[in-house]
Formats: C-alpha cells, structure tokens, sequence
C-alpha cells in the first residue's frame, strides 16, 4: 500500500469509527462542547492572531490577490464573529430525532421518519480560516464527523482552530476524531480521499470554479457543489434611486472579496439616472467595465465582454450592461449566472412578479443586497456554504442540511399479502 493512500484510509477509518459514537451524544453534551470551545478560542485569541499572521505574510510573498488575503485574514472582531456564530448554533433546535413525517398504515403498521447524521462529511475549502469553526461546528451538532482540507494558505491558521476544537472534545471526554483536519496541502491527498467512498458519506468543495470542478471530476463520493457566485442585479425603470444606488455600493464593495457580492449590474434602457449612477459608483471606487450603450454616455472605461459576464471577479470590478426590458435582463441571467444570487431593483410589482418566477437561481431578491444570502443572515447560525446545485440542499447548507432520514415501522406479526 502506498504512503498516500495509507494516510487517507488511516483518516477515513478514523473518521468512520468516531461517527458511530458522535451520531448517539445527547443534545446537551454537543452544546456543552461547543461552549467549551467559545472559552478557548477567547483565551487562545493571541495565539490564533499570531498564527493567522504567518499566513498573511506568506499570502503576501505570493502575491495573493486583495480579495484572497481579506478572505484569509482573522482579527479580534472575526474572532468574536466565530465566537457569536458558536452561540447561535448551540441555540439552534438540534435536528436529530426531528419526526419528520408520521402515519398508521391502514395494516396496523405505525411508519414515522427522522432525521439522522449523514455520518462523515468532507469539506475542501479554500483561504477562509473560519470554516473550519463553523464548519466544524455544524457537522457536530448534527451528530456528524467532519473531514476538514482547508487551502495550503491558512495552513497555520487551521491547524491551531483544529487544536482548539480537539481540545474542547478532549475536556467534555469525547472523540478526538469528531473533527480530522487534513494536514498534507499536495492535491494528490484530495484524489485519496475523494476514493474512500466506504467510509466518507458526503464531499462539499467550496471554493474557485477549479477546485469544484476537480473534485466533482475525482469523487466516487456524492457531491454537494458550492460554486462561485456571479451574482446580478437588475435594474429595472421603476427602480428608486435612493434605495438603487445604497443597495449596489452595498452588494459590491462592503465585501468585494466574497461569493455574494454583486458582478454584474443589468439596467433598464429606460431607467432615467444611468449616469448618476455611474459616477457615485465611480466616485466610491469602483471599476467600471460597461457595454457599448453606457460607454456613450459614459466614456474612456473598458468595454465589457462575455468573459467579463462570466467572471466572478472577488473585487472592487463590476460589469454593466444595459437592456431593452425585463424580458432581456432574465436572458442575460439565464445565460452568464452561476446559480447563486439574483436580484430585481424595482417598485413595477407586475415586473417583480416575473423576475421571482421566472428567474432559477437559488435565491432571488427583490429591493435588497445580494449580501444577504448567508447562513447567518438567513437564520442558520452558519453555513457549510452555498449551494449552487440542486439535489439535496440549494442555497445556505446549515445544520438541517447535515442530515439525511431514516424511516421506521412498527408492527405488530403483520406480514405482506
């Protein structure tokens, strides 16, 4: 056996021997182990800072982008932020034991569903340090193991989280191996692992358009895509400026460097304050790249192209394009949207009511940032990420969504006719 695939099957075995015993603990005793793990990241704070801080520095020797080191950087308030966010999730209503259907069969039989672990969860991530908490936080109280690859750039960053969290198992007497952090930062690791379908159960990779694509190709594990985000507001003529030019500053430059901010920005031929809206981005520091209408009206900037449509640019860069009517927004949606966020500025409730029905993506807003799509905006206390597929969960992958059924029947010597 090779040394590569010796490492990987020693992590799925132990993941898998860890899920038997995690799969049963008692709600209180998961949250007790989360609140213990709050208190050591309060009082490790320094040390995490320290940590995080060699890889800012590596991250700048080489020449990460702006977006990436924002991505990878930790301070006091991000930490109070993993702390607040381990608040919520022990609050949250554990999903366990959740009947979630219920029924006596005509027979006698009593059937009921409910909600189970999935067992071990393999997450592949990239830059943000904080998933592995939250992340990792999210698979426990779901009664699940959690597998953590984070990027080879926050390698020290996620090493001492992962202390942290074993520490918190350690002191309330349980399985170590509740969370594995795969500590080899080669792609080949990833290959290994992606074959240990007898033991993972699930693979979530959330991260760049590579990286999704690699493991979606590599994985005998079912895949759970969280994709990048090319989010698009569309303006329609009824839009309100106030409410417009607040809502695009907002969706674009609050974070530029995350997955639901706003890349392309479509406006009604009509709407009457193109211009004005231009310049106060502009004016707040954003690239403007436009189509050939606008850069009339507002010249000596790039020409948008169809690649400049297609690209999550995770900075202060943002795309324009203008349109004769609703009908050519949700074409453009159709053809350059990643799936993730969509969202109609307008106060015209027949042309709202289109754009909500007509528009697939897995969240659609109307009169608000793009920014909102977050599982902690949305309630969830966190995310593993954001769903861009499907099947099984679309949109913000919370506590819920580590979950799958299991369906019981009660008899009493009935026996099929």
């Amino acid at each position: 056996m090779s040394e590569l695939r010796e490492y990987t099957d020693i992590i799925a075995k132990k993941a898998n021997d860890a899920k038997k015993e995690i799969r049963t603990l008692k709600t209180s005793i998961k949250n007790n182990v989360l609140k213990t793990l709050s208190i050591i990241i309060k009082e490790k704070q320094n040390e995490i800072l320290i940590e995080n801080e060699k890889d800012i520095i590596n991250g700048k020797e080489k020449k990460l982008s702006e977006a990436m080191l924002d991505r990878l950087l930790l301070n006091e308030k991000r930490i109070d932020s993993l702390i607040s966010s381990l608040e919520e999730i022990i609050l949250l209503p554990d999903p366990i034991g959740e009947v979630v259907r219920g029924l006596n069969l005509p027979n006698g039989l009593e059937l009921y569903s409910k909600r189970v672990p999935l067992g071990a969860v393999l997450v592949i991530y990239e830059s943000r340090p904080n998933v592995t908490i939250d992340v990792g936080a999210l698979s426990f109280k779901s009664g699940n193991v959690a597998i953590l690859r984070g990027g080879s750039e926050a390698i020290h960053s996620n090493l001492i989280l992962t202390t942290c969290f074993k520490q918190a198992l350690k002191r309330n007497n349980i399985n170590e191996d509740a969370i594995i952090f795969v500590d080899k930062t080669d792609r080949s690791h990833i290959v290994s692992l992606l074959k240990e379908d007898k033991f993972i159960d699930l693979v979530v990779p959330r991260g760049g358009e590579a990286l999704i694509n690699f493991v979606t190709e590599n994985s005998r594990i079912p895949v759970v895509k969280h994709d990048k985000g090319v989010c698009n507001i569309f303006i329609d003529e009824s839009a309100d400026f106030e409410k417009t030019i607040k809502i695009i500053i907002n969706a674009k430059i609050q974070r530029p460097g995350v997955c639901n901010s706003v890349e392309n920005v479509i406006v009604h031929k009509n709407f009457p304050h193109k211009e004005k809206l231009l310049s106060e981005l502009e004016s707040n520091l954003v690239e403007l790249i436009l189509d050939e209408n606008l850069l009339k009206l507002y010249p000596n900037k790039k020409l948008a192209t169809i690649e400049d449509y297609k690209t999550e640019f995770l900075d202060n860069r943002l795309s324009f394009k203008e349109v004769l009517d609703i009908a050519e927004a949700i074409e453009f949606i159709e053809n350059y949207s990643s799936g993730h966020t969509e969202a109609i500025l307008s106060e015209d409730h027949k042309n709202i009511e289109e754009f909500l029905l007509k528009v697939d993506s897995a969240a659609v807003f109307v009169n608000c940032s793009t920014r909102f799509h977050d599982g902690g905006q949305f309630g969830f206390g966190a995310e593993v990420g954001i769903s861009t597929g499907k099947l099984h969960v679309r949109g913000p992958m919370g506590l819920v969504h580590l979950t799958t059924t299991k369906t019981i029947l009660r008899g009493d010597g009935q026996i099929r006719a």
